[in-house]
C-alpha cells in the first residue's frame, strides 16, 4: 500500500528570495529583531570570487552601524586616486589627469574594493551572531499566491508559496569551463559569471518545469508568510509572480570583464583608470585586493555576433577580452597567467514600474533596477534598498509602527533608482564613446567633459547625496504638502511635524547626517557621531542644547527633561511594556560645553537614564570640544547649529534626517512620532490630548 507524504508547511513573518548582498543586507536588520525570517537561494553555495566589488562611503558607514565595517575597511583595497588616460594630439594614449577617487571630507569612509563573497560572509557572520537565520541554499520557489482578502490584516499570512529543494546538480550554474595552466602545469577551470550576466537568460523557469514532472513531497514545502522580498536579481521569479516589469533600454555597447594578475608596462595598473583609446574602445581598470586587477573592456562589434538583439555568448572567451584590452592599452603591454573569473554583460538601463505589491510582496537590488556596474553603483544600491526597507517591516511586524510606513519604500527608493539610472545613462555614454577628434568632431566624447562629469559623479556614486521626500517620516518644511499622500493614523493636520531648517543650516533634512567628533561628557573619549547611531532599529532624538553654561539654555534643557521623562511622554507611550525607555526612542545630548563646568549626574535623568542594576547611563551626554589626541571635530560649526540657541533633530534608525527644530519643542517632537508610531488601544485619546 501506498502512503502520500503531505508536504511541510510553516508559517513566518518575512521570506526572503535570494541571498545576495540585498537579502543578506535584510536578513541582517531582522536578526536584530526575533522576527521568524527564512531566506531562501536557489544556488548550492555562496559566491567565492568575481561578482560586484565595489564599496561605497555610505555602505562603510552601514556597514559600520552594524559592527563589522572595520573587516571591509582592512580587506579591501582603497581606492585613493583616479587616472584618466586620452588620445593625446598625436593619438597617443597619454595619461590626461589625476583626481580623487572620493571628494575629500565628504565621509569618514573611502571608496574601496572586495569581491562580493567577503561581504556576503561579514553578513552571514552577523545574522549567525545575533539570530538562528540561516540560508537555505539549493531551494527554489516553484509556485506563488496572494490572497487580497488578508491584505488589511497584518497578523495574517496572504502570501503562499512552494518551495522546493534541488539537487546537487540543479542548483549549481553552468560554467563555459574556459581553462588555463596552474603553476604546476596543470590544466585549471577558470570560474566565469555568465550565469548572471543579462546575455545569458535564466534557467529558473526550466528548473520549475523538469522538477514539475517529478515532484515529489520529500523535497516540498509549503510557506505561508505576512511579507514577501524578492532580492532574486534581474530575472526576478518574484517580481514574475507580481505581474510587474522593468521599463527601459538596452545599449549596444557589450563590455568583458576580467580579474586578473595582470603582466604590464602600464604604470597606473594600481590605480583606478578610465582609459579612452583614439578607435579601439575603453577600458576602466579598478586594482582588486590579492594582487588582482579587474578590467572593464568595451568589446568591438567585430569581436561578437548578435542574435534578437543580445550578443551571441559563444563568441565571447577571456582570450577576446584580453584582445580587447590589448589593443586599447597599446602600446603598452598586457598579459596574465593567473584569471580568477570572468563574465560579460551589455549595458541595460531599466526600472521597475512597482517595486511593492499591496505593502506585502517587496522588490529590491536587480529585482527592480538595472544598471551598468562601472560606476560602482549595483551591489551599493541594492543594498542600501533593504537597509531602507528591513528596520520599515520590523517595526510593523513587533507592532511599534503603523503599516502605512511601508508605502515609504516605494516612494523613497524608486525616485533613487531613477536618479541611478539617469546617472547611469550619461556616464556610460561618456564612457563607452570615442573620444573627439576635434573640435568640428560632434559624434565624439569631449574629454573635458567626462572629466567633469566623473568629478560630479563622484558624490552621487559615494550614496552620501541620497535625499529622501517629504513623507510620514521625513517632516520638510517646504514639502510638508506632499505628506498628505500618506494615510495616516492621526489625521492629516493633526499628525503633521513642521521642521525649522534654519536652526541647523548644515543639516539636510532627509539625508543621512553627517558625522563629526565629539567627546563623552563622563570619560573624555572622542566618537565619530554616526558610531552612537547603531543599527539597532532605535530612534534618536540628539540634543544639542548650546552652551549649558547659559542660564536659558539650561531651562530649556531641563524643561525639555521634564516632558520626557513625565509619565505620559512619548518615549513612555511609545515603549513596549518592561522594556527600557530607551529601547525604540534613544535621546542623546551634543552640547557644546565646557565640560568641566558641567555634572553629568545633576542633568535631567531622561537624558543618562538609570537602568536598574546597570545604574546610570554614561553613553548618552556627549561635548563639542577639543579632545587630548584627536583633536577638535567643531561639531556645532559643521552641524550650522548656534551654540546660543541650540537645536533638537530626529534621525531614523537608518541615520536620515528626519526633523529638525528648537531645543524645548516637546510639542513638535510628540507631533512627529504620533504620526506614525503605535501605541496601546487605550493611550491614544491622550496621545491625541497631549499633541493637540
Amino acid at each position: 500500500m501506498t502512503h502520500t507524504i503531505a508536504a511541510k508547511e510553516d508559517h513566518v513573518d518575512v521570506l526572503i528570495v535570494g541571498a545576495g548582498p540585498a537579502g543578506l543586507m535584510l536578513a541582517n536588520w531582522l536578526s536584530r529583531f526575533d522576527i521568524k525570517t527564512r531566506i531562501v537561494d536557489k544556488r548550492g553555495s555562496k559566491i567565492f570570487n568575481g561578482q560586484a566589488d565595489g564599496l561605497q562611503c555610505r555602505t562603510l558607514e552601514i556597514f559600520d552601524s552594524f559592527d563589522f565595517g572595520h573587516r571591509a575597511w582592512r580587506e579591501a583595497n582603497h581606492m585613493v586616486e583616479i587616472c584618466l588616460w586620452n588620445p593625446d594630439d598625436n593619438g597617443q594614449l597619454s595619461r590626461y589627469d589625476r583626481i580623487p577617487d572620493t571628494i575629500p571630507g565628504i565621509s569618514r569612509f573611502q571608496q574601496v574594493v572586495l569581491h562580493q563573497g567577503r561581504i556576503e560572509r561579514f553578513f552571514l557572520d552577523s545574522i549567525k551572531e545575533h539570530s538562528d537565520i540561516a540560508v537555505e541554499r539549493g531551494v527554489l520557489p516553484i509556485a506563488f499566491d496572494f490572497d487580497e482578502a488578508k491584505v488589511g490584516d497584518f497578523e495574517d499570512y496572504p502570501i503562499s508559496v512552494t518551495l522546493r529543494t534541488l539537487s546537487g546538480e540543479e542548483s549549481t550554474p553552468e560554467q563555459r569551463q574556459q581553462h588555463q595552466k596552474s603553476a604546476d602545469g596543470q590544466q585549471t577551470a577558470i570560474a566565469d559569471g555568465l550565469f548572471r550576466s543579462n546575455l545569458v537568460a535564466d534557467n529558473t523557469e526550466d528548473l520549475i518545469k523538469s522538477i514539475e514532472a517529478t515532484s515529489n513531497a520529500n523535497q516540498e514545502e509549503h510557506i505561508k508568510a505576512k511579507f514577501m522580498v524578492g532580492c532574486d536579481g534581474a530575472h526576478s521569479w518574484v517580481r514574475q509572480q507580481c505581474g510587474f516589469s522593468l521599463e527601459g533600454d538596452s545599449t549596444d555597447y557589450v563590455w568583458g570583464v576580467l580579474d586578473i594578475v595582470p603582466i604590464t608596462d602600464f604604470p597606473d595598473i594600481r590605480h583606478r583608470c578610465a582609459i579612452h583609446s583614439a578607435n579601439a574602445g575603453s577600458v576602466m581598470v579598478i586594482p582588486r585586493e590579492n594582487k588582482l586587477v579587474r578590467l572593464y573592456i568595451q568589446l568591438q562589434a567585430t569581436e561578437y555576433q548578435k542574435k534578437g538583439g543580445k550578443a551571441d555568448r559563444s563568441w565571447i572567451t577571456p582570450k577576446i577580452i584580453l584582445q580587447s584590452a590589448q589593443r586599447i592599452l597599446h602600446p603598452y603591454k598586457l598579459d596574465y597567467a593567473y584569471c580568477d573569473w570572468w563574465t560579460a554583460y551589455q549595458i541595460g538601463q531599466r526600472v521597475g514600474n512597482h517595486f511593492s505589491l499591496r505593502d506585502r510582496v517587496f522588490l529590491a537590488g536587480d529585482a527592480v533596477h538595472t544598471h551598468s556596474p562601472k560606476a560602482g553603483q549595483g551591489m551599493n544600491v541594492s543594498m542600501q534598498d533593504t537597509y531602507n526597507l528591513g528596520w520599515k517591516l520590523a517595526h510593523v511586524v513587533k507592532g511599534l509602527s503603523d503599516p502605512t510606513i511601508l508605502s515609504t519604500y516605494e516612494s523613497e527608493r524608486r525616485d533613487i533608482a531613477q536618479k541611478l539610472i539617469a546617472f547611469d545613462h550619461r556616464f556610460s555614454r561618456l564612457f563607452s564613446g570615442r573620444p573627439t577628434k576635434d573640435i568640428m568632431d560632434e559624434e565624439g566624447v569631449n574629454m573635458e567633459e567626462f572629466k567633469k562629469a566623473f568629478e560630479k559623479g563622484n558624490e552621487f556614486a559615494s550614496g552620501i547625496a541620497v535625499n529622501y521626500d517629504a513623507s510620514v517620516l521625513v517632516a520638510k518644511e517646504d514639502e510638508t504638502a506632499a505628506q498628505s499622500n500618506d494615510n495616516d493614523i492621526l489625521g492629516t493636520q493633526e499628525r503633521r511635524a513642521i521642521s525649522k531648517p534654519q536652526l541647523a543650516t548644515k543639516i539636510d533634512i532627509g539625508k543621512r547626517i553627517p558625522s563629526f567628533k565629539v567627546l563623552n561628557h563622563a570619560d573624555a573619549r572622542p566618537w565619530h557621531l554616526q558610531e552612537l547611531l547603531k543599527s539597532n532599529g532605535r530612534w534618536r532624538m540628539i540634543v544639542f542644547p548650546g552652551r549649558l553654561t547659559d542660564i536659558q539654555n539650561m531651562q530649556r534643557y531641563k524643561s525639555l527633561g521634564k516632558s520626557l521623562g513625565a509619565p505620559d511622554s512619548f518615549l513612555r507611550r511609545f515603549t513596549p511594556p518592561g522594556k527600557p525607555i530607551d529601547s525604540v526612542i534613544e535621546v542623546l545630548t551634543v552640547h557644546s560645553g565646557p565640560r568641566t563646568s558641567i555634572e553629568l549626574l545633576n542633568l535631567p535623568e531622561p537624558f543618562h537614564p538609570h537602568h536598574g542594576d546597570m545604574g546610570w547611563d554614561y553613553w548618552k551626554v556627549y561635548s563639542d570640544e577639543e579632545s587630548y589626541h584627536e583633536g577638535h571635530g567643531q561639531a556645532y560649526a559643521n552641524y550650522g547649529i548656534d551654540p546660543s540657541r541650540g537645536a533638537s533633530v530626529i534621525i531614523r534608525p537608518d541615520q536620515y534626517v528626519s526633523w529638525v527644530g528648537e531645543v524645548d519643542d516637546y510639542g513638535q517632537m510628540a507631533h512627529f512620532f504620533a504620526g506614525f508610531m503605535k501605541e496601546k488601544e487605550d493611550d491614544k485619546p491622550e496621545i491625541r490630548k497631549s499633541v493637540q
